[in-house]
């Protein structure tokens, strides 16, 4: 675990920046694969944690939720466009088989949601924002006092194929709605962040490496 803002910690796997999970004050955000619930509980060890928030329920996102909630006893907030998902009342999106074969490995088992998330609500100092295009009920977190974002797969700090560093449009093949996501990229520069917590890649703290990337989507 490395401190990336104020008050803000990273979490992260064994490969530097590829599933990486945050510590906003006294909230998770995001957890990971059903595979690192060990992990993330280790790395939390000493750490006061209230309550586990998603950017959205994908299995490299929600996959140790149900492990993190009962081990310390806290409440799992989620889009509220994906709580039936989350608790295990739909199915996970699986389109083809790349996803299928990621849902097999790291899908991690329902959950129930304790707060139903919504644009404008309030998760650890952090305001929801509305980013729907990777998956339907996505959102980021952002914190106005200091530009800080915390944006799930809105867009990606490396290639999830490679694991070349740099700025990418999440691949069409793991959107949900593609034709959303450019306008959620949008979105996420008009907040202005100047620090960008990716849930795939190297933390980002040159603001306008985002502004010029949203600037040339079509």
């Amino acid at each position: 675990m490395r401190q990336v803002a104020d008050g803000v910690w990273q979490l992260g796997t064994r490969v530097p920046n590829l599933i990486n999970c945050y510590l906003a004050g006294d909230v998770l955000i995001d957890a990971g694969t059903r595979r690192l619930g060990r992990s993330l509980l280790a790395q939390l060890r000493g750490h006061e944690v209230r309550e586990v928030a998603l950017t959205h329920v994908h299995p490299d996102h929600q996959g140790a939720a149900h492990q993190i909630c009962t081990a310390l006893g806290v409440p799992l907030a989620c889009p509220a466009r994906e709580v039936e998902r989350m608790e295990g009342r739909e199915p996970m999106p699986a389109p083809n088989l790349y996803l299928k074969a990621v849902g097999r490995l790291f899908t991690g088992p329902p959950h129930p949601v304790g707060r139903a998330l919504n644009e404008g609500d309030q998760v650890g100092g952090f305001t929801v924002y509305d980013t729907p295009g990777h998956s339907r009920g996505h959102v980021v977190y952002h914190r106005e006092s200091d530009g800080v974002a915390i944006v799930g797969d809105v867009i990606d700090g490396l290639n999830i194929f490679t694991g070349v560093p740099g700025l990418n449009r999440p691949p069409n093949a793991v959107n949900e709605q593609p034709e959303l996501v450019n306008t959620a990229i949008r979105k996420l520069a008009e907040l202005g962040p100047r620090i960008v917590c990716f849930g795939h890649g190297p933390v980002l703290t040159d603001p306008e490496r985002l502004q010029r990337f949203a600037a040339r989507l079509d």
